[in-house]
């Protein structure tokens, strides 16, 4: 006797096929320091040696379901984006960015079109929908890049708006390409309507979703800490249904959720991004094995030349053109220009994409499925593994992303204190002062500094260093990270009691630090430098402790 239920042997093979790249991904990771080369690049050719003419052992054709499956792991890649983008970030790079979204993935399809047209001698309709089809930049490439390849925050901030809401006006090019080619074509009355109905109205309802969630987790308690991703990930799947039903874009509206709920949620930021960053790392995955297993490797052959073309034009003429215009009196420099140019990667978004002809019955939509494929291949081997050179031949390499938080909370559950992590940078007020000379603000408490695996006791004459980890208690309020944030950065600091107040501060001196309980959180392989603790978890210092480390 013996049970088996339908799903069994679905769930065995895309198990194997996940712990296969996640094992291949920690392969690469140590290899990656030396040659660079992008995780979607081995997840497709992974899924291509698991597909019909590789092992046999999954066979996929059904172009509809990737679509359907792409769409979903989108949305955990796009809520991802959203909730490790700062509002701060996208003051820094609102205009261009916009441009970018907009006019920049136009330009860059009409160039991309005309390249076509004028050099493999296609229909000027079919030519224009391959390049709506790769004018989009893609999330998921650039979101995972960008965990791998520090850029400067100014740049990272404009890449991430851009990949962010470029989606629409993709998606609204190539269904309007589409339309002519299958049903004679739409006005531009449709088309302005069209796009704006999508980018303003998905604005609009992630918005409203992402604004009321965010209060809604702000204020409630929901008793477990892992509830809140939980509850964060719904919001950010209901503000993209909302906006589908009402016709507006889905995409749009799930990134601005997800970057109301990861600016204003600073207390659960940390445990409701570290959810997401791996379920978006886990869509990415399979997102991009689904796509290997769709493609037929053999039928990548004959469009090599064309595909190639394709490339060039995109990568030399179209995305250089469309960045040099759009940040046009921004005072971008020619470098940045540069590394803006080279960081546009395709690579889901226009597969998915991709499939759209194919489900329309567009004529050779096959054919134009393979020229996408193999310009996506292209760009993510080239651009992806010679970005990290490029940026430190133009000078603009930087030690940590530009989205990393300055501030991070980190609740403990059971008592009304939170402990707070301050990383110091070079850019930082903090940077290079003694902590006598910089109380922090409120009733905040410097408990350690975690400096190069080491834990040091604080005094109130060690000099803080770049690279240094502040771990801080304080007493539980919501704005407890963006306070210390402005303190950090010696700005004024919003609203309540700042530091000086009688009672509202815990000043160091020259001699030590006042302690007090708290629960310490020693970093990954740090050794803890010269301290005791009592049964209460109480930090002592030594006679004599820190004296080399100021």
């Amino acid at each position: 006797m013996q049970l088996e239920i339908g799903v069994d042997a679905l769930l065995l093979v895309g198990s194997t096929l996940l712990l296969l790249a996640g094992l291949s991904a920690a392969v690469l990771d140590k290899l990656g320091q030396r040659l660079r080369v992008p995780g979607a690049l081995l997840f497709l050719v992974l899924g291509m040696v698991a597909g019909n003419e590789g092992v046999g052992l999954v066979v996929l054709d059904d172009a509809a379901l990737v679509q359907n499956v792409g769409t979903i792991a989108l949305l955990f890649i796009l809520f991802e984006g959203g909730l490790t983008t700062k509002p701060t970030d996208l003051r820094l790079a609102a205009l261009p960015g916009t441009a970018l979204a907009t006019i920049g993935v136009a330009v860059t399809a009409a160039v991309t079109g005309l390249g076509i047209w004028w050099l493999l001698d296609l229909d000027p309709a079919t030519s224009m929908l391959i390049g709506a089809v790769v004018a989009s930049t893609d999330a998921a490439a650039v979101f995972s890049m960008m965990r791998t390849t520090p850029l400067p925050r100014r740049i990272s901030a404009l890449l991430r708006l851009e990949s962010g809401a470029n989606d629409p006006i993709a998606v609204m090019l190539t269904v309007g390409m589409i339309a002519t080619i299958v049903d004679g074509g739409v006005g531009p009355g449709d088309w302005a309507l069209f796009a704006v109905v999508q980018l303003l109205g998905g604005g609009i309802v992630g918005g409203l979703i992402g604004a009321l969630g965010a209060v809604a987790l702000r204020r409630l308690e929901l008793g477990v800490e892992g509830m809140y991703p939980v509850v964060a990930g719904a919001l950010g799947a209901m503000a993209y249904a909302a906006a589908a039903s009402v016709g507006a874009s889905g995409f749009v509206a799930v990134y601005v959720a997800g970057l109301l709920i990861g600016a204003f949620v600073p207390r659960h930021r940390r445990s409701i991004r570290g959810v997401h960053e791996a379920l978006a790392n886990a869509s990415e995955i399979g997102l991009f094995l689904l796509l290997g297993l769709l493609v037929t490797p053999s039928e990548l052959i004959p469009v090599v030349l064309s595909g190639l073309l394709v490339a060039l034009i995109l990568t030399f003429v179209a995305r250089p053109t469309a960045v040099w215009l759009c940040t046009l009196g921004q005072r971008y420099s020619w470098q940045e220009r540069m590394l803006l140019s080279w960081g546009g990667l395709r690579g889901a978004v226009p597969i998915v994409l991709g499939t759209f002809p194919a489900t329309a019955t567009v004529d050779d939509g096959g054919a134009i499925f393979n020229v996408v494929f193999f310009v996506v291949l292209v760009s993510v081997l080239v651009q992806g593994t010679t970005l990290l050179p490029l940026v430190k031949r133009l000078g603009l390499q930087v030690e940590r992303p530009g989205w990393a938080p300055v501030a991070e909370a980190l609740p403990i559950e059971g008592i009304d204190v939170d402990l707070i992590e301050v990383f110091v940078t070079e850019d930082l007020a903090l940077h290079g002062r003694r902590l006598h000379e910089i109380p922090p603000p409120d009733r905040a408490l410097v408990a350690a500094i975690v400096r190069e695996h080491r834990v040091l006791i604080p005094r109130g004459d060690t000099r803080l260093a770049n690279g240094d980890v502040l771990l801080l208690t304080t007493e539980r309020q919501g704005d407890a990270a963006d306070r210390l944030t402005a303190w950090a950065r010696g700005e004024d600091l919003p609203d309540g009691p700042t530091a000086g107040v009688p009672g509202g501060s815990t000043a160091l001196d020259a001699d030590g630090v006042r302690r007090g309980p708290v629960r310490r959180r020693q970093a990954d392989g740090a050794e803890p430098l010269r301290e005791s603790a009592g049964d209460d978890d109480t930090v002592s210092r030594q006679p004599g402790t820190g004296a080399d480390e100021r």
